[in-house]
């Protein structure tokens, strides 16, 4: 038993019960209480000790390496233990000297210029196509679903996303969409389907760029649905929407009033935009050592408080916000069952401990989710705050409307419909 760890444990897990089997065979017992039960197994000394230095970032890094593991599936559960303990924990001399280090070198980490947003998210994104085949819904979604059915499936999930988020862009036949960081292409190419829009989706990823390409030309969307691999910096023109789906917590904090100012410039006068990102509940914050390090190099979700004041300092309108909860979690989790599932395919394309990397990245963000850590929010922006009708009601009509109209050819002449009223009453 490493005695410096028992007594950090001791002042740490208070509710909840933890059970502990240290590296010499000897059990600890933590907490008590109803809430949830874990267990945590030490290969090793080292890991014991190198929990002790910075645990934020090796307890992933020991459970990569296998120096640590969870009993009976309880990975989940102790992270949400980890949650529930957190003010506990926080108290702790060397993790508040380390949160404190990285929450004043934030700005200098997530300073995303053109360069490193590319080196960024080539990080993640170009990973081999056939990963994220594996875990994704048959559109490759990657984001946060939109559960209506605590039953629904994923694809049902994915499926209601999409249409929630063109409800919210008032889309007319015809019109010029932005799509930043367009992803492997699913948004773009459902809204030129089922809305007669014409999309330009833009991202930095070139495994991205491919796939997207190839399904636009799979289903002859050619002409409509235009995907680039460049920096949205880089437009130059302006679009009657833009939408952007997972791509803001790449920004970085530094570079929040570049993002809305571009937008602004990007926007026509009487132009939407729709901002879906993972936000925060607390107080602005940084990012875990872990995630950064090993997950998303320069990553950053903010607080409320930091995009709106961003969004205002521009000059820009915001005309509608939703706050999406335990949608991720549930999202989350069924990415993850999906990757354990095919945990020897996905050991194939890559390794053992590349897979056990990704386990941990899924569980402690569904746990981050479920504790109440991090949300989504749903921002709708204007130039005008009078481009949208007064009352929500063009959201719900326009929903009603795909979901009717699963042909894309009635769910475009529902489309018109729901366009013309909203026209009509703004």
């Amino acid at each position: 038993m490493n005695r410096r760890l028992d007594r950090l444990m001791a002042k740490v897990f208070r509710q909840g019960r933890l059970e502990v089997i240290w590296s010499d065979g000897s059990v600890s017992h933590y907490g008590g209480g109803d809430f949830h039960l874990a267990k945590l197994f030490f290969r090793d000394a080292s890991a014991e000790r190198a929990l002790l230095r910075n645990p934020e970032l090796a307890l992933g890094e020991a459970y990569m390496d296998r120096s640590i593991e969870f009993p009976d599936d309880t990975l989940l559960d102790f992270l949400l233990l980890a949650d529930e303990n957190w003010k506990h924990f926080n108290r702790i001399p060397i993790v508040a000297t380390l949160a404190a280090i990285r929450f004043a070198s934030r700005r200098w980490m997530q300073n995303n210029s053109r360069v490193r947003a590319r080196r960024n998210i080539a990080h993640h994104y170009d990973l081999d196509e056939r990963l994220y085949r594996l875990f994704l819904d048959s559109d490759m979604q990657y984001s946060c679903a939109y559960f209506e059915r605590p039953d629904a499936s994923l694809e049902e999930a994915q499926w209601a996303k999409k249409r929630h988020l063109a409800a919210k862009l008032a889309l007319r036949p015809g019109q010029e969409v932005l799509d930043i960081g367009s992803g492997w292409g699913g948004l773009g190419l459902f809204l030129a389907e089922m809305a007669e829009v014409n999309v330009t989706g833009v991202t930095l990823s070139a495994e991205q760029h491919r796939v997207s390409n190839q399904r636009a030309r799979g289903n002859r969307l050619e002409r409509q649905v235009r995907f680039e691999l460049k920096d949205y910096r880089s437009l130059n023109k302006t679009f009657d929407r833009i939408v952007s789906v997972g791509m803001f917590e790449h920004v970085g904090a530094a570079r929040y009033g570049e993002f809305f100012r571009t937008v602004s410039g990007l926007l026509k006068p009487n132009g939407v935009m729709l901002l879906h990102a993972i936000g925060r509940f607390g107080p602005p914050g940084a990012t875990s050592p872990w995630i950064e390090k090993y997950i998303f190099p320069g990553v950053y979700a903010p607080a409320l408080s930091e995009v709106l004041a961003a969004i205002e300092n521009v000059g820009l309108f915001v005309t509608d916000i939703e706050i999406l909860r335990l949608h991720y979690a549930e999202t989350l989790k069924a990415w993850r069952q999906r990757l354990r599932k095919h945990w020897v395919e996905a050991a194939r394309i890559y390794d053992e401990r590349f897979c056990r990397m990704w386990d941990f990245y899924l569980a402690s963000c569904e746990a981050a989710f479920r504790s109440g850590s991090m949300m989504v929010f749903q921002i709708q922006v204007t130039k005008n705050f009078q481009a949208v009708p007064l009352t929500r009601d063009y959201m719900f009509a326009a929903e009603a409307a795909f979901v009717a109209g699963h042909h894309p050819r009635k769910a475009s002449l529902y489309a018109r419909r729901m366009a013309a009223t909203a026209h009509s009453s703004s």
